[in-house]
């Protein structure tokens, strides 16, 4: 048997491959599904099984791409209703793969229809258990997304069902066994997950603190709940594109990677109400971008924050990219449901200028030149709010970039401020949006507080993030 995790760079997810005696089988398949298919061609196996742990609210899963591909059934545990052809598992049922069997394990509460399988060797062994978002490495899946979906299913409702599928369907298992989670740190579908990827679930139930063995009902739901901030707002949209179907890759690849020259790119923003996404480095955008676009640099954590800041998965799309991305960056925007790009910027800003069209730049000043400006000044942090109780920079103001869309009555309209985040990367973001909406009194501090920590500036003392709630 072989067992295989499939990373990509942009989510903090991770798909499974399994393979055994010609046959392969996948779990909750990245939109990119030639991978998959190369891989088992690669081993002179067919894919059989397509297996669906939940319906993914941070992505848009590759099943539907990958059986039309392949042939493969598609799977998803009890209470699901996808509106395509699949097998809906009855809670225990057997899937076999060449010679491992795979066993649906209905457990409830991260979604209602959320199912772990665990997976038995040839040799009649249970090998692992792929969880999903059910349990985590150090955490569990937070059980407010339905919601959004079915005001019924609220997330004490959910709670509930998960401290009973864990306990009774999850903790009673082999403690040998190996814990495959669909995410690690940075997700937004947990509160503070590990950056490991594995794990036995019996260390899991030492360290995991919602595998506590003498945890109440009360005391699971109220460490579960407790500090959840509230999800992406894309979130909802990607459930029913994972329900409801999709537009093929290929027709949205075809559709978005169109080279537009300046004029054409001009004459498709004028006509359209195409938001203008550039996905350059901050260092870049700051120096030159065309007034009233977006930045979302490609090297952070890109597709999290265009789905948290752009909000609606159907806005068109006209994209700056560094030369020879532009492919990456439409793939990527696919993987979180933005499909309506409606092409890119041929030639890249230089081009831009010199077909005479204007520019626009972001005054953006070193840690050293801030230290020695900060007094009396109005300084606007844009880091999340646990990261600003930790430290921050003496009397500074918490603007989180996740809210600054219901935070921007309270920045500041007339007065010259200065944001900072904690690299670089945030504040920029910050800062285009709010020049999109006509601030242009905010300076950027390069660096963040990665640099302002080698200055003189006050900060506040030290806590570690692990205390606060």
């Amino acid at each position: 048997m072989k067992i295989e995790q499939i990373y990509t760079g942009c989510i903090a997810h991770a798909a499974y491959y399994i393979e055994s005696n010609g046959e392969a089988a996948i779990f909750d398949p990245l939109r990119e599904v030639q991978p998959y298919i190369d891989r088992a061609q690669k081993d002179n196996a067919k894919i059989k099984y397509i297996f669906e742990t939940h319906f993914h609210a941070d992505f848009v899963s590759g099943h539907l791409d990958l059986a039309q591909k392949t042939g493969a059934s598609i799977v998803f545990g009890p209470t699901a209703k996808p509106n395509f052809e699949s097998i809906v598992a009855t809670d225990y049922q057997e899937f076999k793969v060449g010679g491992v069997t795979i066993k649906a394990i209905h457990t409830p509460g991260h979604t209602l229809e959320s199912t772990c399988y665990l997976v038995t060797d040839e040799e009649g062994k249970d090998h692992g258990i792929i969880t999903g978002d059910t349990l985590f490495i150090g955490d569990v899946g937070r059980p407010d997304l339905a919601q959004k979906l079915v005001a019924d299913l609220t997330q004490e409702v959910l709670a509930n069902h998960l401290f009973d599928s864990l306990r009774h369907k999850i903790m009673p298992l082999s403690d040998d066994l190996i814990v495959y989670p669909n995410h690690g740190a940075g997700s937004a579908c947990g509160k503070n997950m590990s950056k490991e990827t594995t794990d036995t679930l019996g260390n899991q139930k030492k360290v995991n603190y919602a595998l506590r063995a003498d945890m109440t009902r009360e005391e699971f739901i109220a460490e579960l709940l407790d500090g959840l901030t509230p999800p992406p707002a894309y979130f909802p949209q990607n459930v029913m594109m994972n329900i409801e179907g999709y537009e093929s890759l290929e027709n949205v690849m075809t559709k978005g990677n169109i080279a537009l020259t300046p004029n054409e790119f001009e004459a498709v923003a004028n006509q359209s109400e195409a938001l203008i996404l550039d996905v350059r480095h901050e260092s870049d955008f700051v120096v030159a971008h065309i007034p009233g676009s977006i930045f979302i640099g490609l090297h952070g954590q890109f597709a999290p924050w265009v789905g948290a800041l752009i909000r609606d998965t159907k806005q068109p799309l006209l994209l700056v990219t560094p030369e020879g991305l532009e492919t990456e960056t439409i793939t990527r925007l696919s993987r979180v449901g933005f499909d309506h790009t409606l092409g890119y910027l041929k030639g890249g800003i230089e081009a831009w200028k010199a077909a005479g069209y204007e520019t626009d730049s972001i005054t953006s000043i070193s840690p050293e030149t801030f230290a020695a400006q900060y007094e009396e000044a109005i300084i606007v942090d844009a880091r999340k709010p646990s990261e600003f109780k930790a430290e921050h920079v003496e009397n500074a103001v918490n603007i989180p970039l996740d809210y600054v869309n219901e935070q921007l009555a309270e920045v500041p309209k007339e007065e010259t401020f200065f944001l900072h985040c904690a690299g670089g990367y945030r504040s920029v973001i910050m800062s285009s949006i709010l020049k999109a909406r006509g601030y242009h009194n905010m300076i950027n501090v390069e660096k963040g507080m990665t640099g302002i920590r080698t200055t003189t500036v006050p900060l506040t003392a030290y806590v570690c993030p692990s205390t606060l709630k």
